[in-house]
């Protein structure tokens, strides 16, 4: 049985008892228009509504983040690239590409983040601060679900590799430790910085061994009563067998040296080697995997992903894809302990390391503010042949749908549009009928405007549209009559949108009227009944509708014309 979403969000909207009150709506391309009407559900009618305002209710605000639109338009040119390169992805070199592309789209994101980030400080306001803050957020989960998805369905890494990659993955979002580094090693006396300790844990936890013996050698040489166990510990993390890129040892051999090195680790402990000091000894306990020790250590881990990551370096180094969501699951267990729920960003992670795609888009589409990141993320798997089986029940695949919703999205915004009309130019099923639907909507308030929307239709073969550019060729080339005569056509078989009208001045206006009557003058006179003089009925009642709606165009333009004249 299929599962069932849950309930939608609710919007509240300022001033409106919805109780007490009947609300009215209406639905556009990208927006609804909501507003409260005079009738009371409960009494009488009012003679005016409580709340005299009508609200735009927006579904994809995000189009309107300056910020944002730079990932809009750095990602179009990925995606276009991508699908370009589609026929020439084939072998090793097809898991390059793919990667490659994933890679691009993360830099975008994190170039975003990064902006954000600083407009986030600079924000002169509490309010503006907090929600830039909350973008910076949401950025950083969406690298942070992009990368682990790129690990585990685009790379494919394999045991061994595969902790290597999720290393590098915590690492890259828990970033705190580099300038927690830079304040220690900066003061006078590191060794006897508050945060010593504390930075030695959060390198171990995270594997940088490295470093961490670094650290330890200033303690040894600042206290020579812990030089010893110092020494012997960093011996310890310089013999851990790792896998290295590029080494050749096989898993069977790097687990056969990991198990002598793990055995090595316990007799420390178990002789009391470190039981002189605390904290060399709660690090060795680390080394080992020791699930408490681990856990004693939850404000520096921060989060259970970083958990998970910790203890299968130090208990499970060869874990397998096909295990990982054993682990996962007991670490966000374990780390939660009961006390908390887990969050939408969980369960997506979850589901991830559950290798189910489609539960991490679905999770994602309901946790993002705009389709963006599923659009992009789905098109990507798609090309990895990953979603292949996955058809929806209305005509569409997953990646076509997704797709279609973003394009919808973009057409709301007076420039993203242009954008929108790539995305679906490679939607093979609907993509053509819809950009037929959308294009018509778009407010064509100058002549540029109108006439690159007519160079987007001329370039895909929009025949009825291609029409509407034939007329300006006629009346560029004062070819009128002929203008007016395929205008007429135009309008009466509503080939041409309503909103192709405002882009006609009002000294344009004139002209067509003038052209209109003239070609009027020069028709046939049908003196015979039956038949002909029906169609004479017909071509009447069209020139009427056109003089009609030349007149009304001629009062919008001069009011237009007269109120820019007065600014």
């Amino acid at each position: 049985m299929e599962e069932l979403d849950g309930e939608p969000t609710v919007t509240l909207i300022p001033g409106v008892n919805s109780k007490k009150k009947q609300m009215c709506f209406d639905w556009g391309p990208g927006e609804m228009l909501v507003c409260e009407t005079s009738f009371n559900k409960n009494e009488k009618s009012e003679t005016e509504p409580g709340c005299p305002f009508i609200y735009i209710i927006r579904k994809d605000i995000d189009v309107y983040s300056q910020i944002l639109r730079k990932l809009f338009n750095e990602s179009h040119g990925i995606f276009v690239g991508l699908q370009r390169i589609e026929e020439e992805l084939t072998g090793k070199s097809r898991k390059a590409q793919l990667v490659r592309v994933s890679k691009n789209y993360r830099s975008v994101i994190r170039a975003c983040m990064e902006e954000m980030h600083q407009v986030a400080i600079a924000a002169k306001d509490p309010a503006s601060g907090r929600q830039f803050s909350s973008q910076v957020s949401i950025l950083s989960a969406m690298e942070l679900i992009w990368n682990l998805c790129e690990i585990l369905f685009i790379e494919v890494a394999p045991a061994g590799p595969l902790l290597l990659h999720l290393l590098d993955w915590v690492r890259l979002h828990v970033c705190e430790v580099d300038s927690l580094l830079a304040d220690v090693l900066g003061s006078e006396n590191p060794s006897k910085h508050e945060s010593f300790w504390n930075l030695v844990t959060i390198l171990v936890l995270q594997g940088r061994l490295d470093e961490a013996r670094q650290m330890l050698s200033k303690e040894a040489d600042a206290n020579p009563s812990s030089a010893g166990m110092c020494r012997i510990l960093g011996d310890l993390m310089r013999t851990m067998p790792v896998l290295s890129p590029g080494n050749t040892q096989t898993l069977t051999e790097l687990e056969l040296k990991w198990q002598h090195w793990h055995e090595e680790c316990e007799r420390h402990l178990q002789d009391s080697t470190f039981a002189a000091s605390p904290h060399l000894e709660s690090l060795c306990k680390i080394l080992l995997g020791d699930e408490a020790a681990l856990l004693e250590q939850k404000e520096l881990l921060n989060n259970w992903y970083h958990f998970l990551v910790t203890r299968l370096l130090y208990s499970h180094p060869t874990v397998k894809p096909i295990d990982l969501h054993l682990y996962a699951q007991s670490s966000l267990d374990l780390f939660l302990g009961g006390e908390n729920s887990p969050e939408p960003l969980d369960n997506i992670l979850l589901a991830a390391f559950e290798f189910d795609i489609h539960q991490v888009i679905k999770e994602c589409s309901i946790a993002l503010s705009n389709w963006w990141f599923v659009a992009h993320l789905t098109d990507l798997l798609d090309h990895c042949k990953l979603l292949q089986s996955h058809n929806l029940y209305f005509g569409s695949n997953m990646r076509e749908f997704l797709l279609l919703e973003y394009a919808s999205g973009l057409f709301a915004h007076h420039s993203l549009w242009q954008l929108g009309v790539d995305y679906f130019d490679y939607c093979p099923e609907l993509g053509r009928v819809s950009l037929e639907l959308h294009i018509e909507r778009i407010p064509l308030s100058t002549e540029q405007k109108a006439l690159k929307v007519l160079r987007i239709c001329e370039q895909r073969q929009m025949t009825e549209q291609g029409k509407y550019r034939e007329f300006h060729r006629f009346y560029g080339e004062k070819r009128l009559a002929d203008a007016a005569s395929l205008l007429l056509s135009l309008m009466t078989s509503q080939i041409a949108p309503r909103s192709f009208w405002v882009v006609f001045s009002a000294e344009q206006t004139y002209e067509l009227m003038r052209c209109l009557e003239d070609f009027a003058s020069r028709r046939p006179v049908w003196r015979e009944p039956g038949v002909q003089r029906l169609q004479e009925d017909v071509e009447n009642t069209k020139l009427e509708m056109l003089r009609l709606a030349l007149a009304r165009n001629l009062g919008r333009a001069i009011i237009k014309e007269g109120s820019l004249e007065g600014s």
